[in-house]
């Protein structure tokens, strides 16, 4: 589960993580009935106080994203949201300066920066058995 957060972004990270956990459900990393991490390892794996991951998993419980199960942990939601196509834009734009920044730091052409994302977007259709 890749979740990196900016510390330099001005967003709280409480938010930034709601917004990847939102992205992987979004994405079907994260499906339907999958558990997700408790406070405490996702606080670890971050290295993040224990309150503001509980404040990111308390918000995705109340939009409805994730349920909690008592006694059991935190679930995606059997039915979640999901992102409004501006949201879905937002998102992926956020994404593709990010790659956009890194291809050139890397000086890469665009024709090449292309044909990595096309393969890995391949390699992704083939590790989900989708043709």
């Amino acid at each position: 589960m890749n979740l990196n957060l900016d510390p330099t972004d001005p967003t709280p990270l409480w938010s930034q993580l709601a917004q990847r956990l939102r992205e992987l459900v979004a994405t079907g990393r994260l499906a339907p009935g999958d558990p997700v991490p408790s406070v405490r390892v996702l606080a670890r794996q971050l290295t993040l106080n224990p309150a503001t991951v509980s404040k990111a998993l308390q918000a995705l419980v109340a939009e409805g994203v994730f349920t909690v199960r008592r006694g059991e942990g935190t679930f995606v939601a059997p039915d979640p949201p999901r992102m409004s196509d501006q949201q879905r834009r937002q998102a992926l734009a956020k994404a593709a300066f990010g790659y956009a920044v890194q291809a050139r730091t890397l000086r890469a052409s665009l024709g090449e920066a292309q044909d990595a994302l096309a393969q890995q977007w391949a390699q992704l259709d083939q590790n989900r058995g989708e043709p």
